[in-house]
C-alpha cells in the first residue's frame, strides 16, 4: 500500500513536456522583453556568437558579421562585410535559424512533444514534426528547472543539426523601435527588398 501511494504521489508531481514549454514561453513572453547572449554551431550557419533581444514575436540579433531586426512581419538583415540590407518576410524555418526563441510560437501546433530527460537541474524536451512539410523537423530544448529559462536548443533542418547555447538571460524593458531597421543608422547601406 505504501509503495502504491509513493508511485501515485510521484506521478502527481510529474511535469509534462508541454507544461515545461508553456512555463518557458511565459518567462520569455515578459511584457517588456528579454535579452541574452548566444552561440551557434553546426548546420548552415557555421559557428558564431552574439546577442539577442526578444519581445513577443519581435527580435533583434547582433553578431560580428550581421545584424537582424524583425518587427513581427518584416525582417531586415544587415551584412557588415558588404554594407547591404536584405528586406524579407521570413518563414518559420528562417525565423528559427536567426531567433533561437522562436520555438515559443512553434511548439503549440504541428509537433509531438515528449520529455527526453529531466536529470540534474534541467528538463530536456523533444519536438518531432507531425508533417514532412515543416522546415524544422526535430528539436531538443533544454530548460532550467529553476526559472524555466532555455539554455540550449538543438534543431534539425534540411537533415543537419544546429546547436544554439544561450546564456546571460535577463528580463528587460525594450523599445519597439529596437526591432525595426533604422535607415539613419546605416546611411550608406544598399537596401535590397526581397519580399
Amino acid at each position: 500500500m505504501l509503495l502504491l501511494l509513493v508511485c501515485a504521489a510521484t506521478g502527481a508531481f510529474a511535469i509534462t513536456a508541454r507544461q515545461v514549454l508553456d512555463k518557458a514561453s511565459a518567462v520569455l513572453s515578459n511584457k517588456g522583453g528579454v535579452s541574452a547572449r548566444f552561440s551557434t554551431s553546426g548546420g548552415n550557419l557555421g559557428t558564431t556568437s552574439g546577442t539577442i533581444a526578444v519581445k513577443g514575436r519581435k527580435f533583434h540579433a547582433a553578431t560580428p558579421l550581421a545584424m537582424v531586426w524583425f518587427d513581427g512581419k518584416t525582417q531586415w538583415t544587415y551584412m557588415k562585410r558588404n554594407n547591404e540590407v536584405n528586406v524579407s518576410s521570413p518563414n518559420e524555418g528562417q525565423l528559427q535559424a536567426v531567433n533561437p526563441y522562436n520555438f515559443i510560437n512553434m511548439y503549440r501546433s504541428g509537433y509531438n512533444l515528449s520529455m527526453a530527460g529531466s536529470g540534474g537541474s534541467s528538463y530536456k524536451v523533444h519536438l518531432q514534426a507531425t508533417s514532412k512539410s515543416r522546415r524544422v523537423q526535430e528539436m531538443y530544448i533544454t530548460v532550467s528547472k529553476s526559472g524555466f529559462v532555455p539554455s540550449q536548443i538543438r534543431m534539425k533542418q534540411n537533415g543537419r543539426w544546429t546547436t544554439i547555447n544561450i546564456s546571460g538571460f535577463r528580463r528587460s524593458t525594450l523599445s519597439d523601435g529596437l526591432f525595426r531597421f533604422n535607415r539613419k543608422d546605416f546611411p550608406s547601406a544598399e537596401v535590397i527588398d526581397l519580399r
